[in-house]
């Protein structure tokens, strides 16, 4: 047995000297080790740097999850069968990640999925930093992306019901406020006066109407037609293809004040705002559709305090939970 783990451990290491640029076909295990011998095994498995042992516990009948590249996933497999250990495969592919599409500037517009495979499953859709000024969204997302894939005891959270994630959705506004006007909205394309469109009201339902406008230096400009920004299109397109499984929509904007939520229509609760990619959404089919506001920096607006980050992400992420649940009771059938 000893020979067949150092075969694996030294397959293991010949890739390493290759760069990854992606997690496409990674598989995580979660092993039930149950005598000390086969965790004796397991920790001779922990000193080659492509097995990622997501769990470290030493103690029977106690999960421990590991994730594999698919050039050593057979030989992993063979390894657990032969010692009888017992095993599941709980992500199929660690990280999905595909650009649909690119921006005004030729910025990559990435989608990134968490599933546990199969397909059509019920999904959670969300989009984040269509508002370029607004950075805590895309912290958000970027948060629930890590609570999804590197923290196995979320690993019940994508087992049923699939997450798709825009943690960018205006890149060129983004880099924008990073680069030269920390307060700017809108897209970066180009118009006769002045540059960019408003994302958030350029969405092909009641586009134009109230709560946007037909000047294009206002930073509520919808843009010279509706999906005139090439950012909307790359939604446009991807929810047409994929509407009919996705069950949930959120929109993540920031800021409300404080961390009292209230929850009620945006137009009573907040104002009128006309070709939203919420309002869309539901437009195409999807039933349940939301923006939720983030809180802001109080008198530092937009500027959220970088101590206040996390306290932020970790409270909406239990309401990413709420989500999740009501999606998975409501659309998922138990019992199949």
């Amino acid at each position: 047995m000893k020979l067949l783990v150092v075969k694996l451990v030294t397959l293991l290491s010949l890739v390493v000297a290759g760069d990854i640029v992606s997690y496409d076909g990674y598989k995580v295990y979660r092993l039930i080790v149950t005598t000390s011998a086969e965790i004796d095994l397991l920790s001779e498995l922990r000193n080659d740097q492509r097995i990622d042992f997501w769990s470290r516990h030493r103690i029977p009948n106690v999960p421990v999850d590991a994730m594999v590249p698919p050039d050593a996933q057979t030989e992993f497999e063979t390894l657990l069968k032969i010692n009888a250990i017992t095993y599941e495969v709980i992500i199929n592919n660690f990280e999905e990640t595909e650009i649909i599409g690119r921006s005004f500037e030729r910025r990559n517009i990435t989608l990134v999925t968490i599933s546990s495979g199969g397909s059509n499953k019920p999904t959670i859709f969300a989009d984040a930093g269509i508002h370029a000024r607004e950075w805590i969204a895309p912290s958000m997302a970027l948060y629930i992306i890590n609570q999804l894939v590197e923290n196995a005891t979320n690993a019940h959270l994508y087992a049923n019901v699939d997450w798709v994630l825009i943690p960018v959705a205006n890149p060129d506004g983004y880099e924008f406020t990073h680069s030269n006007t920390r307060m700017w909205r809108k897209t970066r394309s180009t118009a006769t006066i002045c540059y960019g469109a408003d994302p958030n009201r350029n969405f092909g339902y009641h586009w134009g109407e109230s709560g946007s406008s037909t000047w294009q230096c206002d930073d509520i400009f919808a843009g010279r037609h509706a999906f005139s920004e090439v950012e909307t299109q790359a939604i446009r397109n991807y929810l047409a293809i994929h509407s009919h499984h996705i069950k949930l929509y959120v929109a993540i904007h920031s800021h409300v004040n404080g961390t009292n939520y209230t929850v009620g229509n945006s137009a009573e609760l907040l104002y009128t705002s006309a070709g939203c990619s919420d309002d869309y959404a539901k437009s195409v089919g999807i039933e349940l559709s939301y923006t939720i506001e983030l809180p802001g920096g109080g008198t530092s607006g937009f500027d959220l305090p970088p101590e206040d980050i996390l306290s932020t992400v970790e409270e909406t992420w239990e309401g990413f939970k709420a989500y999740h649940q009501y999606v998975e009771n409501k659309f998922v059938n138990l019992t199949n």
